[in-house]
C-alpha cells in the first residue's frame, strides 16, 4: 500500500507531555498508519541547499530546547534509525540533482521525537532525519518532495515537521485554550483552502499572497517543511485533515495526510 506524505505541528515540545485533542488525533493516525519506515523533515535542523540525512542505526535524542520541566528531558524515544532508507534518499535526491550527505552522527531533535511519540509511542517505527535546506526557495523544496515521492511507493512515509502559523512573540501564555486571533486563523484557514484546491503555485507564492504571512511566518523554518510534503504527495491528491485547532491564540496545530 501506498503510505501517506504527511505534515504535522509539532508545537511545544511540551506536547509529548500533555495529552487533549492534538495528541489524541495524532495517536489515531498512527494506529491507522504502520510505514516500515518515517523520513522527517524537521524545522529544528537547518542546512543551506545540502540535504544532509541521518543515516546512523542507533540515534540519540536532542532536547534541543530550554526552560521546560525536568520530565522533559527524561523522555526516551529509542527508535531505530533506517541506513538502507537513508541510502536510498541519498540516491533519489542525487538523481535529482539535489545535493546530499549522509550523517551518521545525527540525532533526533524535538521536531522528530516529540510528534514520532504520539504517532508511535513504541517507537518501533524507523526513522531517518532530514533537515531544512533553508536557502531553498519553497519551489526547490517542492521539487525535493517529487525527488522523495518513490519512497511512498516503498512503505516509506514522508513527514514534514513545523507548524502553519508559528510565530513565538505573539503567543499567548494564559493559556493553550487561549482564544484564537483573527490574523492567525485568517492565515491557517486561507492555507486549507489552498491545500484543498491544490494550489500549489499560491502556496509556494505564499509570502506575496496570504494574508498576514509576515505575521503568521515570520521565519521560515517550521513553515517551509510543508513543501516537501505537498511535492511528495503527487497530481489532487486527496486531504486528511488530522487535527485542526490553535493553542496559545496563535500557535496552528493543524496537521494533515495527502494519498
Amino acid at each position: 500500500m501506498r503510505e501517506a506524505a504527511v505534515f504535522v505541528s509539532h508545537g511545544s515540545p511540551m506536547s509529548a507531555l500533555e495529552s487533549g485533542a492534538y495528541q489524541d488525533a495524532l495517536a489515531a493516525f498512527g494506529a491507522r498508519w504502520r510505514p516500515r519506515a518515517v523520513v522527517v523533515v524537521s524545522a529544528h535542523w537547518e542546512t543551506g541547499r545540502e540535504v544532509k540525512v541521518a543515516s546512523a542505526e542507533s540515534q540519540h535524542l536532542i532536547y534541543d530546547f530550554g526552560g521546560f520541566p525536568r520530565e522533559l528531558y527524561e523522555v526516551q524515544y529509542p527508535a531505530k534509525g533506517a541506513p538502507a532508507v537513508a541510502e536510498r534518499v541519498g540516491e533519489l535526491l542525487a538523481a535529482a540533482d539535489v545535493r546530499a550527505e549522509l550523517d551518521a552522527g545525527r540525532g533526533l531533535d524535538h521536531g522528530v521525537w516529540v510528534p514520532l511519540s504520539l504517532m508511535y509511542p513504541q517507537a518501533d517505527v524507523p526513522v531517518v532525519a532530514l533537515p531544512v535546506p533553508m536557502m531553498m526557495t519553497p519551489a526547490e523544496l517542492v521539487r525535493v518532495g517529487q525527488a522523495l515521492r518513490p519512497l511512498r511507493e516503498e512503505g516509506v512515509m514522508i513527514v514534514g515537521s513545523g507548524g502553519i502559523v508559528h510565530n513565538l512573540r505573539r503567543l499567548n501564555w494564559s493559556g493553550r485554550a487561549a482564544p484564537v486571533e483573527g490574523w492567525a486563523a485568517e492565515f491557517d484557514n486561507w492555507f486549507a483552502e489552498r491545500v484543498k484546491a491544490w494550489d500549489v503555485p499560491a502556496l509556494t507564492g505564499y509570502a506575496q499572497g496570504a494574508p498576514y504571512a509576515e505575521l503568521a511566518v515570520p521565519t521560515a523554518e517550521h513553515f517551509h517543511p510543508v513543501f516537501v510534503t505537498l511535492g511528495a504527495a503527487g497530481e489532487s491528491p486527496s486531504v486528511e485533515w488530522i487535527h485542526e485547532g490553535f493553542e496559545y491564540g496563535t500557535l496552528s496545530m493543524r496537521s494533515f495526510a495527502l494519498r
